[in-house]
């Protein structure tokens, strides 16, 4: 029997005050602990720069004016093809970041980054504040 592939997308969501950014503070460090590679994190503002280990590659999204989901996808992907080493991409209020409803479009953007992962060995994780009953089945197999 097949074993089943490990899902490398994780969705950490919650309402403001539910605890996201001190779990999304934990699982970098613990990346940073574990991994071998290369850990990103991608922060809207500088709310983290203090919080996140100097290991992590710390990228500011305001420096980049990101506008879309495409755009992020271009970003991400640039980012891998400049370091191979790269293992785990934290992504901080990532639709914030991008100022992007919840929609088919933010699901579309997750199951991409679930393929980029699978294909190039990268693992993501990203926050969302969002109240998990809004997430589909589809969504739902993604929380962490």
């Amino acid at each position: 029997m097949a074993a089943e592939k490990e899902n490398k997308l994780r969705l950490i969501m919650g309402l403001q005050g539910s605890g996201k950014t001190q779990r999304f503070i934990q699982m970098v460090k613990d990346a940073l602990a574990e991994e071998k590679g290369l850990v990103v994190c991608i922060e809207r503002g500088k709310r983290l720069t203090y919080d996140i280990p100097h290991e992590a590659r710390l990228v500011e999204s305001t420096d980049y004016g990101f506008v879309g989901y495409d755009y992020l996808k271009g970003f991400i992907a640039g980012l891998y093809a400049g370091n191979y080493d790269i293992t785990h991409i934290f992504i901080d209020s990532v639709l914030r970041m991008i100022d992007q409803p919840f929609d088919d479009k933010a699901e579309s953007f997750f199951l991409w980054c679930e393929e980029f992962g699978q294909l190039h060995d990268v693992k993501f994780t990203m926050m969302v504040s969002k109240d998990v009953a809004f997430a589909n089945e589809s969504i739902k197999g993604f929380l962490a």
